[in-house]
């Protein structure tokens, strides 16, 4: 006698075949995309991964050893930590640098526009914290604008827009407005500000009326004055010094603003460890956390983030 089909049916032949394959190429894939690497800094974590495991916990032995120490570096670097001081480190002495006397004067001079329409004095002094203030005097201004200040590490020319207010920026006055204040800190955390080239005037219009010129719109400059420092000198005992790529410490070097050609700068490359790269450059580990209090590592070997640039200046931590 004849009967019904059921209604579920088994797929066989060809067509399971088919239909298993496309289930394990999708899990490939799946394991593909969350095994990618992202072991850069730590504004992009990743979320955590997890090698596989049985349901009791106890884990899976992996095919490949390598790709089980990459997924667990991926699944640490979503934990980013202050470094851990090396034990063997503990009777190295603490890094340090001379201060810059409170009360001394780095720079100080009398601005005035190509015009003539503004004018004022400035002079940067280390105040009462050991940190550079920049006081403002002797403003004056015929624009019918109001008008601000700043500090700039590369001097951009007269009539240009500016697209960063740089360090001290403040509104001296001018128009409408209220007045200037008599100080301005200068780079919070930074005791040299001797990196910054020139002094700049802007306007600080806050719109572009249809009866304002063209030259004093928004951040117009206005003009543009290099500065002369004096800085006393100083002192450290950190002194970096490069002894070339090692394993974990194969990153890259630079000197830029270098006197004696000593490394200013080290770009973290992949699987560099805290430890080594401190080792090839001469330093301990408690010496690059206080020349980079910001720094994180991740991992119980400490791991840095590949692409963050470390400081080695100890002038300007």
């Amino acid at each position: 006698m004849h009967q019904g089909n059921s209604t579920t049916r088994r797929a066989t032949g060809p067509r399971a075949a088919r239909l298993i394959g496309a289930a394990v190429l999708a899990g490939v894939l799946a394991t593909t995309v969350s095994g990618c690497s992202f072991l850069r800094g730590p504004d992009g974590l990743p979320a955590p991964s997890r090698s596989a495991a049985s349901d009791d916990g106890s884990a899976t032995p992996d095919a490949d050893p390598s790709a089980s120490a990459e997924a667990r570096r991926i699944a640490e670097s979503a934990s980013p930590r202050t470094p851990t001081p090396v034990p063997t480190e503990a009777a190295a002495p603490d890094p340090t640098v001379s201060p810059i006397p409170v009360g001394t004067v780095m720079s100080e001079a009398d601005v005035v526009s190509p015009k003539g329409s503004v004018r004022f004095h400035y002079r940067v002094v280390v105040g009462d914290d050991g940190y550079p203030t920049v006081q403002w005097s002797s403003f004056a201004s015929t624009l019918p604008v109001p008008v601000g200040a700043t500090f700039l590490e590369t001097p951009p020319s007269v009539g240009d827009g500016l697209s960063w207010h740089g360090v001290g920026d403040t509104r001296l006055g001018g128009g409408p407005g209220a007045a200037a204040p008599a100080a301005t800190d200068m780079d919070p955390g930074r005791v040299d500000p001797s990196w910054l080239g020139a002094v700049v005037v802007y306007s600080a219009a806050e719109s572009a009326g249809p009866d304002l010129p063209v030259e004093l719109g928004p951040d117009k400059v206005l003009a543009v004055q290099p500065v002369r420092w004096s800085v006393p000198a100083r002192t450290t005992n950190v002194h970096p010094v490069d002894g070339g790529a090692r394993p974990n410490a194969t990153g890259t070097t630079s000197d830029d603003g270098s006197a004696d050609g000593s490394p200013t700068a080290y770009r973290i490359a992949s699987e560099d460890l805290i430890g080594a790269v401190a080792d090839r450059l001469g330093l301990s580990v408690k010496d690059l956390v206080w020349l980079n209090p910001d720094v994180t590592v991740y991992g119980d070997q400490q791991y840095l983030y590949e692409d963050t640039v470390l400081n080695l200046d100890p002038f300007r931590r």
